[in-house]
């Protein structure tokens, strides 16, 4: 078994999605003066790795707290998406291949780009994204966790959000900002099997939170 980390860091100063809260962390408290240290923290509920809730583009979809927690973990398939051009649409060919796991339900289905190799620099906000068709063949065969290892799954920025409104209009979740993908498709290449878990903060009410996303491979 291999455990993946597929999540930034948080730190001060980290990519945020354009108009998004800023991202910083400091000391609060230190053992030298207050006999503990304590980390001050100030970030949005779309910082770093995270995932949507339907909730989060119309207030009349299921918020964080109503979704099930198996919307967060279970077995996995990769994508292979990458060397597009920047600003790329990922159109529903490149997913009506994906072959299911055993069993038959529908997995959490990871689109592997490689712009999280654009991390920190200004060249992530070009990144490829799901076309409406894309997204629409993922929620018509039942999918509702997808992850992107990109700022967002629709163009940044954008006037209108066609993918998240059909993944989140079937109330499905949707993970941005993961990292280390390509380490999932070689496993996948090799026939291994592969479970995530992107477990988010418990902030009930809320439109998502950031995650601690982590693959095994079997």
């Amino acid at each position: 078994m291999e455990l993946v980390d597929l999540s930034v860091p948080v730190e001060t100063g980290m990519p945020v999605y354009p108009g998004d809260p800023e991202v910083s962390a400091a000391p609060a408290l230190t053992v030298a003066r207050d006999g503990v240290n304590v980390l001050g923290l100030h970030l949005g509920s779309q910082s770093g790795t995270h995932v949507d809730a339907p909730f989060h583009i119309d207030d009349a979809l299921p918020a964080l707290g109503e979704l099930p927690l198996s919307r967060f973990a279970g077995p996995a398939v990769v994508a292979d998406a990458r060397g597009l051009a920047p600003r790329s649409p990922i159109g529903a060919g490149l997913l009506d291949g994906l072959a299911w796991p055993p069993g038959g339900d529908a997995p959490i289905v990871l689109v592997a780009t490689g712009w999280s190799a654009h991390w920190g620099s200004e060249s992530y906000l070009g990144h490829p994204y799901l076309t409406e068709e894309a997204a629409a063949l993922l929620a018509g065969r039942g999918v509702r966790t997808v992850g992107i290892d990109a700022l967002s799954v629709d163009p940044t920025p954008a006037d209108d959000f066609p993918a998240h409104r059909v993944l989140c209009g079937a109330h499905a979740v949707i993970a941005e900002n993961l990292t280390g993908l390509d380490r999932l498709l070689d496993a996948q290449a090799g026939g291994r099997p592969i479970e995530v878990w992107m477990m988010p903060l418990r902030l009930d009410g809320a439109d998502g939170a950031p995650v601690r996303a982590v693959a095994r491979i079997g």
